[in-house]
């Protein structure tokens, strides 16, 4: 694995692939190039996030789901 800069990404890919782990007041991200290759770690608050992932260049984002959460369905 790479070292990331400030930004939490490395040199190596644009993210293809997201994931956010959700908790009360912080957010993992895990991102991955389309080799699957680590491409950025980050924490952020929520005020940081929205932001964040507006900013970035399009990609998928899978958010983790715990047994407490309920179904949520997206309709585009």
């Amino acid at each position: 694995m790479g070292k990331h800069n400030k930004s939490g990404t490395n040199q190596k890919g644009q993210v293809a692939f997201l994931g956010i782990d959700l908790s009360k007041k912080s957010f993992q991200l895990h991102g991955v190039d389309a080799k699957g290759h680590v491409a950025l770690k980050k924490k952020l608050n929520r005020r940081e996030l929205l932001s964040f992932i507006a900013s970035r260049p399009q990609c998928v984002i899978g958010i983790e789901a715990c047994g407490g959460s309920r179904e949520a369905r997206v309709r585009s």
